[in-house]
């Protein structure tokens, strides 16, 4: 068992058994808030619970399977900071080992990803000037800015694609102000684009939705990208992000496969099914045992 530094007191946690062929990766890190976990006869529920903890039990016990089987030269590889900066999967592909193939976890009902959206995040700030509210004549308030620099960029055409769809355009987080008698000198927002493509006319957009008015300072952008089939498998696109285009090839040809549903991750109802924890661990078992026995993903 190897840690990887990824940032200061976080690390990813890497194991492998022979000469390192396959690798099953996912993600520890969650969202906020959390929540206490439970179960019932169908489900397990709690923050986490399918994205991305359940994946990691699934792969664990698929590694065991393996294991018992005989099966050597592959791997488990977990990381951190999938669900805010990728800083794990950075770390990961800055000291790949020779994976030939990455079988990455996330939620997608156990069917395999042909096509993942990317992603582009910006923080936009808006600055104004102190003043009494009885008097606003008399400063000018940024947050009255940084809602209208927010209106224009809803408006912004979102490009389509016809493996992937529609992008889409999310006001995550918004703040700013003093106190209600008091014009506000500072507003702040982070906003997301899931994208399809090139996100150049994006960039470009925002650049002409702030100008004069506010900054825009791009914290993230990771690609969409197009994945590999694999025989016998149900498919589907997802319209999340992944770690898989930072990895960028380091640790092997990517599939995209996990228990669980993408519509209840990061919600207050996120749960996960046994039944399907028990059918990705076949999954994740097979998949690895027919990479490493043909080198192949189909006949």
């Amino acid at each position: 068992i190897e840690r990887i530094p990824a940032e200061p007191n976080r690390d990813n946690i890497f194991v492998f058994w022979g000469e390192l062929a396959v690798t099953l990766s996912t993600h520890m890190d969650t969202v906020p808030p959390f929540f206490v976990s439970r179960e019932d006869g169908e489900f397990i529920w709690g923050r986490g619970s399918c994205d991305a903890k359940g994946i990691i039990a699934a792969m664990i016990a698929a590694a065991e399977k393996l294991l018992a089987a005989g099966t050597r030269n592959f791997g488990l590889l977990f990381v951190v900071g999938e669900e805010r900066n990728s800083a794990g999967a950075r770390a990961a592909a800055a000291t790949p080992r020779g994976s030939r193939f990455l079988i990455n976890g996330e939620p997608t009902e156990n069917c395999l990803a042909l096509g993942s959206k990317g992603a582009l995040r910006f923080e936009i700030t808006a600055c104004g000037k102190l003043a009494h509210s009885a008097y606003p004549e008399l400063g000018h308030s940024a947050i009255h800015t940084l809602l209208d620099v927010l209106d224009d960029i809803r408006q912004i055409p979102l490009p389509e694609d016809v493996l992937l769809g529609r992008s889409t355009l999310n006001i995550g987080t918004i703040g700013g102000g003093r106190a209600p008698n008091v014009v506000a000198d500072h507003a702040e927002a982070e906003i997301m684009f899931r994208t399809v493509g090139d996100p150049a006319k994006l960039r470009e957009a925002i650049s002409v939705a702030v100008a004069g008015r506010a900054e825009a300072r791009e914290v993230l952008h990771t690609p969409a990208v197009e994945l590999s089939k694999f025989d016998g498998l149900p498919t589907t696109i997802v319209a999340f992000t992944t770690d898989i285009p930072t990895f960028d090839g380091a640790w092997g040809r990517p599939f995209l496969i996990g228990p669980g549903s993408i519509h209840v991750a990061h919600t207050a109802e996120e749960r996960i099914s046994k039944k399907e924890l028990s059918e990705a661990v076949d999954i994740y078992a097979r998949m690895a045992t027919q990479l490493l026995a043909t080198g192949r993903s189909g006949a």
